[in-house]
């Protein structure tokens, strides 16, 4: 039973704005917010003043000292006065959690159309404020000095994933050169270069070790940037794209403390998982794509297992038969995922829905996977806390 069958109500995206990702020095936090957001109202063919609610995904923990967002979105237009808007934070999945909340005012009929936002400003702080603010995600690192912030988090997963099944090193530089291969097409994304699978695999001078077994392109930059969509129970004639729908949602938490969770089993992600596709009545099978958070390349190594594309340990075996590239039985991060595209931390949940509606539009440009009408994204907080899975099909 789809979503649509269990509530009796539409969930549909109608219109999706985007800015560019990277180090943006010329923008702000408020002038990222109004881009996206303005071109999201615009695109759905709806006028500000249509908008019924507002939620905003930014995690910021001090890299911006202006802590109170959820106003922001309001500079988009004078008719969007006393419209409700909130900020959700829920680290590195805020602005899944933005997403959700949306989905739900739409369904328990409070609003007909939501504007849902997702945006970072992270590269005008300094290093040690960034990695100070990535920590505050940890139970165990929150407010502890650390040379390597979160890397140092993924990498004992890297770790303990080799103790248990063997060496990671060449499969993580595949995933690396896969998602910077598929970037090139991505006209938002914050590094444009195609490394290739030795560069990536190899540690150098120009791609050093972080924390071992991670190299510098292991990781995702530190990025600004925002994006935002227009959840609708109804589409507008005029909108400019075709819509996108909701065909099922779910998230799941897990604990904090490391010591109540297995490093490998990402137990929040897999209900998440479990619980999006339940609801959509659909398999793994029934996707086309996936867009998954892969703030470093063993979260979606581990994302192959979890989402049950490959069995426990032998996540290896999507890369080597080609399942995860373009032109495979089931594409991951065509859009160059976080690895790639960046990771302006509440802009990301957005964004992953973003570009998957564009997939389902058929408005992806060179990113497009022809004929592809259902796709999937998952974003986690934290080192997989705070997991969510949406499946959006088209219409």
């Amino acid at each position: 039973m789809a979503l649509k069958d269990q509530f009796v109500k539409d969930v549909l995206l109608t219109g999706w704005g985007h800015t560019a990702f990277g180090k943006l020095e010329g923008e702000t936090l408020e002038s990222l917010i109004v881009s996206a957001a303005a071109e999201a109202i615009g695109n759905s063919g709806l006028e500000p003043g249509q908008i019924d609610e507002i939620y905003v995904g930014n995690y910021n923990a001090g890299m911006v000292p202006l802590a109170f967002t959820s106003s922001l979105a309001l500079q988009v237009s004078d008719e969007l006065a006393n419209v409700p808007a909130t900020r959700v934070e829920n680290a590195c999945a805020s602005g899944s959690g933005a997403f959700q909340q949306g989905v739900k005012a739409l369904l328990a009929g409070t609003a007909r159309n939501v504007l849902v936002i997702g945006a970072e400003k992270m590269t005008a702080a300094g290093v040690d404020t960034v990695g100070a603010a990535l920590l505050g995600a940890g139970y165990e690192s929150a407010g502890h000095p650390s040379s390597t912030g979160f890397t140092g988090l993924f990498a004992e997963v890297a770790r303990a994933y080799e103790e248990r099944y063997g060496s990671v090193s060449d499969v993580l530089g595949s995933i690396a050169a896969k998602n910077h291969h598929n970037g090139m097409a991505n006209p938002y994304a914050h590094m444009h270069r195609d490394f290739g699978v030795e560069f990536c695999r190899t540690v150098s001078e120009k791609n050093p070790m972080v924390d071992a077994p991670l190299r510098r392109t292991d990781c995702s930059p530190v990025s600004d940037g925002a994006a935002a969509l227009v959840l609708s129970a109804d589409h507008a004639p005029s909108a400019v794209a075709a819509p996108v729908r909701l065909a099922g949602f779910g998230q799941a938490n897990d604990f904090l403390p490391s010591a109540k969770r297995d490093p490998l089993e990402f137990a929040g992600s897999r209900a998440a998982w479990a619980r999006a596709l339940e609801m959509a009545g659909i398999g793994l099978a029934d996707l086309d794509l996936a867009e998954v958070h892969d703030c470093f390349t063993i979260a979606e190594l581990l994302m192959y297992e979890v989402m049950g594309l490959a069995e426990r340990g032998k996540g290896s075996v999507a890369i080597e038969d080609g399942s995860v590239f373009r032109g495979g039985r089931f594409p991951v991060n065509l859009s160059g995922g976080l690895k790639a595209k960046g990771h302006p931390v509440g802009a990301t949940g957005v964004s992953q829905h973003v570009v998957a509606a564009m997939q389902l539009s058929g408005t992806a440009g060179e990113m497009q996977l022809p004929g592809a009408r259902r796709a999937a994204v998952h974003n986690m907080g934290g080192l997989a806390i705070a997991n969510y899975v949406s499946v959006l099909e088209a219409v």
